[in-house]
């Protein structure tokens, strides 16, 4: 893996350094000569992205505001404490990369690939995760803030005593994903029917879901 050096040394800052963005996309040579430059993380503004590869690099600590990295590859990279915001990250590969500690807010993430990354400690919120690939992802304990999970790869992904608010779980593929003590009712669950049901086994939902789901059945909830 490139490193550009600033690890998380003891007594070493975390807060990035502001980085603006180049004129037209940038390169994987532009990033590496920005981080090579600098010996604390930075903050990577406006910067295009757009399909770069960046497999292997060192980003620990680094912010992404405002950039655009449709396409990009940060398979295997450190983004360990990392941050993205408002960020359009569709499309984007993310497998083997250390997303520890990390923070995606107010970003685009509509087919990412998350396969084997490393979250723990990772915060989703007000993020599309549309048709993302989040087989075996552990969401446990975490509050989702208003995520768009509609028509994502949920298989076998750990929900355990997560709060979703706000959160669109319609037509998700949720097979064999753990749901017990996960608080759903601030989620779209969709035209819940009984044969789905049991996929969210142990979860809470609120009687409006449950109205939804006895309807099927012929049933009214007063």
């Amino acid at each position: 893996m490139f490193s550009c050096g600033y690890g998380p040394a003891i007594g070493m800052t975390t807060i990035p350094l502001d980085l603006p963005a180049p004129d037209g996309p940038a390169t994987r040579a532009d990033v590496e000569t920005a981080l090579f430059a600098r010996d604390v993380p930075v903050r990577f503004v406006g910067w295009n992205l757009t399909g770069v590869d960046f497999s292997r690099l060192d980003f620990w600590g680094c912010a992404f505001v405002r950039c655009r990295a449709g396409g990009a590859d940060f398979s295997f990279c450190d983004l360990t404490e990392g941050r993205f915001e408002s960020c359009d990250l569709n499309n984007t590969n993310w497998h083997g990369a250390s997303l520890s500690s990390g923070i995606f807010q107010d970003c685009k993430l509509t087919g990412a690939q998350f396969a084997d990354a490393r979250t723990l400690g990772l915060v989703f919120a007000r993020c599309l995760l549309i048709n993302a690939h989040l087989h075996k992802f552990s969401f446990r304990k975490m509050s989702l803030d208003t995520i768009d999970f509609q028509g994502a790869d949920l298989t076998e992904a750990d929900f355990r005593n997560a709060t979703c608010i706000g959160c669109n779980l319609r037509d998700a593929n949720v097979i064999h994903a753990r749901f017990e003590g996960a608080d759903l009712r601030g989620a779209d669950l969709g035209n819940l029917r009984l044969a789905d049901a049991s996929r969210f086994k142990g979860a809470v939902i609120s009687k409006q879901q449950a109205a939804v789901l006895l309807s099927g059945l012929g049933l009214k909830v007063i």
